[in-house]
């Protein structure tokens, strides 16, 4: 190609104020400059001008090199490859397309216009007699053509005596298989995170989601079924992801995932996507699968999924035009090479149907098929389509708001309802505390705020529970000694409290009834307060909602994790606070996921809403070692 090149664009010795070109040599440099791969740009260079340089055709090449390349630089990087307008395609009849006129850039940044509509035989297309199938891609690409034959000057007697004066830059149409057009490749990068479920020979079953979500914003959480091999076998699905830190289209913090007797081919995928709403900023927001809830079947024998399958995403405050923004131009110019598009440009899929003496236009597919850019001139016309599509959120902002005493309230609030507030307190007692002694406990901010609160304090203790076959949490308020027939193992005491109503604290004072060995006094306390005329407005608007955890009780074994939902009445899903009543029963993490500690025993957990931490519920944890629940089973 490169010596047909150098015979179709031989140029002759030319004059530029005063300079000659000098040699053959500098033609053939001139030829090669043309015709090279323009996927290399870099570095730019340009002609550096002085008194006396003498130009040859290689500086005049480099001259329109160097404008050319660097236009083209830009396309690629601000617009990529694509339609910029027209370029539609049309079936005329069973053998013939029109092709309307328009513009587009390919891979390589070059610019194809097609100043106007065109006709064509499908049989008379380059590639038309290649086809194997039935199915074929129409593809326009970029072509130059010399022209405008010129008598050559100053010509020698080896050399031709015209020369084709300008290159003019055009187009053509061509087909090809539509299997065998090739995929833009997919850039490297770390903006997705993936997770696998469950792999073997046969399929694999991985949940990706993007790295860095925005707070407030739906993103896709996509489970992907994947064929691995030619054994002809069915798959089930069944599981329940957890994302505590996110809230599912129903409201909770589950999405069930069901695919039932999936018979698919060899690396063929069926996607599972999900839509999760991501509820207030955090460093890490974990999604797992509920240990119990997860179900994975070949041709009806179950599997087990990966016991190491976690996600950790961060949950950004920036809204998602900044994280994509920063994760695009994260992008390298190495990265970018590696994922370069095809330098022809695909207008649309022709569907055939073929016969022993002739083919037969079926349809024409531009849907899908067709990539258009996107350009600033075509922003107000834009704008004046979008105008006729209705967002989601204006939606909601047209319907008419409550009023109030209206259907959405209760028309006979009692502001008499109490707001409350409850923990533990420790009362060291020291070694052999005697009958008689007064021990007090530290000074403990109720959160009430000041007031008038009344608090009153319990003993709370650990018993067996025969009815629970496991440890269970008792409080007793008032009088100990009442139940002095059950030996519990309490501390006997008188108990006050003073409440500092300014302060917003209260101290417990305890009176010891009998001698004992105890060294420590643990004591619930539960903190009323009546509200004032400001709060009233406050428990108007939370006194008919209220939230459950959907399973208050869970059996764990040591060490082991759970996720605790929740339900909600008479409310929107929003962020909740998950909290420990108790020193050393565990862990847990702002969005909900429980670890258990090694020490067997019943845990308390608190759930509030973030917003409104009036509105809460309670869950527990009873957790015994695995020993002790297998005996159990049995």
């Amino acid at each position: 190609m490169m010596n047909s090149a150098k015979n179709v664009f031989r140029m002759e010795n030319s004059v530029w104020g005063g300079a000659r070109l000098q040699d053959e040599q500098d033609k053939n440099n001139c030829c090669e400059v043309c015709f090279m791969e323009n996927r290399q740009l870099l570095p730019f260079e340009r002609n550096r001008y002085y008194v006396g340089k003498l130009l040859t055709s290689a500086d005049f090449q480099a001259e329109q090199a160097y404008f050319n390349n660097k236009r083209r630089f830009l396309n690629q990087l601000m617009f990529g490859a694509g339609i910029v307008c027209g370029l539609s395609v049309y079936s005329l009849d069973d053998l013939s397309i029109m092709v309307e006129s328009g513009a587009a850039i390919d891979g390589l940044g070059r610019e194809v216009v097609v100043e106007s509509s065109v006709v064509r035989k499908l049989s008379a297309i380059e590639g038309f007699d290649s086809l194997t199938s039935e199915r074929a891609a129409l593809c326009l690409r970029y072509r130059e053509e010399a022209v405008h034959p010129v008598c050559t000057v100053n010509r020698m007697e080896r050399d031709e005596e015209y020369e084709l004066n300008r290159l003019r830059e055009g187009w053509e149409l061509f087909l090809m298989d539509a299997q065998d057009v090739a995929q833009e490749g997919a850039q490297e990068s770390e903006f997705l995170l993936h997770s696998t479920l469950y792999e073997d020979n046969d399929f694999s079953v991985t949940v990706t989601i993007p790295a860095i979500v925005s707070a407030g914003s739906a993103v896709k959480a996509l489970v992907r079924i994947r064929k691995l091999s030619e054994a002809k076998k069915r798959f089930t699905l069944d599981c329940v992801l957890q994302a505590p830190a996110f809230l599912a289209p129903g409201g909770g913090h589950e999405v069930r995932i069901r695919a039932v007797d999936l018979d698919l081919e060899k690396d063929e995928v069926f996607d599972c996507p999900n839509w999760l709403t991501a509820q207030q900023p955090l460093d890490e927001a974990i999604l797992l699968a509920k240990t119990d809830a997860v179900r994975i079947s070949i041709d009806d024998e179950e599997k087990a999924a990966r016991d190491s399958f976690l996600l950790k995403v961060a949950v950004s405050a920036e809204p998602v035009e900044e994280i994509l923004s920063r994760e695009v131009g994260r992008v390298s110019l190495e990265m970018r090479s590696f994922s370069a598009p095809p330098e022809y440009i695909r207008l649309a899929d022709i569907s055939l149907q073929l016969t022993k003496s002739a083919y037969i236009i079926d349809r024409v597919e531009e849907c899908g098929v067709k990539k258009y850019l996107y350009t600033t001139s075509g922003e107000e016309t834009r704008r004046g389509y979008e105008s006729w599509f209705a967002s989601p959120e204006a939606t909601v902002s047209a319907a008419p708001a409550a009023q109030p005493g209206g259907a959405g309230m209760s028309g006979g609030l009692s502001f008499q309802e109490p707001l409350y507030a409850t923990g533990t307190c420790e009362i060291p007692l020291g070694d052999r505390a005697r009958r008689g002694e007064v021990f007090y406990s530290s000074e403990i901010m109720h959160g009430l705020g000041a007031g008038n609160v009344y608090v009153q304090v319990g003993f709370e203790y650990l018993a067996e529970d025969s009815r629970l076959s496991s440890t269970a949490k008792n409080t007793i308020y008032g009088d100990v000694s009442l139940f002095d027939q059950e030996n519990l193992p309490v501390a006997p005491a008188q108990t006050a409290v003073k409440v500092m109503n300014d302060r917003g604290s209260f101290v417990v004072a305890a009176k010891l009834q009998k001698e004992t060995s105890y060294v420590m006094l643990l004591l619930r306390w539960v903190a009323v307060k009546m509200p004032s005329e400001d709060d009233r407005t406050l428990l108007q608007r939370i006194s008919d909602k209220s939230i459950s955890a959907v399973q208050p009780t869970v059996l764990l074994g040591t060490r082991e994790s759970c996720y605790f939902s929740v339900r909600f009445r008479n409310m929107e899903p929003c962020g909740l606070t998950y909290e420990l009543t108790d020193r050393d029963s565990g862990e847990i993490t702002p969005d909900g996921v429980y670890t258990a500690p090694a020490r067997e025993g019943v845990y308390e957990i608190r759930i509030s809403c973030a917003d409104a931490p009036l509105i809460c519920t309670y869950a527990y944890a009873i957790v015994k070692k695995k020993e002790n629940r297998e005996g159990e089973k049995s």
